[in-house]
């Protein structure tokens, strides 16, 4: 994974691109990785925790989104990335949600161990999707599943 993250943060330093996150159930692993890279501070610059719907209304998606699809949902994702993008001034955007395990839901509109990734372009006003099933009883094996996801759907689009 470092190898990865490597190759991501010196290919947007080479691009003169930045990048920020808006993370839910991966509770900041993706820029802790970032991080984890020299040279990161030239690329990263901001990235948010939301893990209630609360914070994730005040970074910018709606609650009406929320309402409509679940916190739980691919348009979630996708308005956590454009928010972030737009809040921090970032080239790109990411948008973390999703269910890392087992949740009882009465209302039966939710899927299990399913996350949705969204990673917002602002240059081209593009976003780029992917949704992660977690397939391990272990929320820590899920996170590093997703983060990479992450690295290889980055990797993908600055190429």
């Amino acid at each position: 994974m470092e190898n990865l993250m490597t190759e991501v943060v010196k290919k947007l330093d080479e691009l003169h691109k930045t990048i920020s996150t808006m993370e839910s159930c991966t509770g900041g692993r993706v820029a802790s990785e970032i991080t984890n890279i020299s040279g990161a501070s030239d690329i990263l610059k901001f990235s948010a925790v939301t893990y209630s719907s609360e914070y994730k209304i005040k970074m910018g998606v709606s609650s009406e989104t929320i309402e409509k699809y679940t916190v739980y949902s691919p348009n979630v994702a996708r308005e956590m990335s454009k928010s972030i993008s737009e809040f921090s001034n970032s080239n790109y955007g990411v948008g973390i949600t999703g269910k890392m395990d087992v949740i009882k839901d009465k209302q039966k509109r939710l899927e299990n161990n399913k996350i949705y990734i969204s990673i917002y372009d602002k240059d081209n006003d593009i976003y780029y999707e992917e949704i992660v099933i977690g397939k391990y009883l272990n929320r820590v094996e899920n996170k590093t599943k997703v983060v990479n996801a992450i690295i290889n759907k980055l990797i993908e689009i600055i190429k």
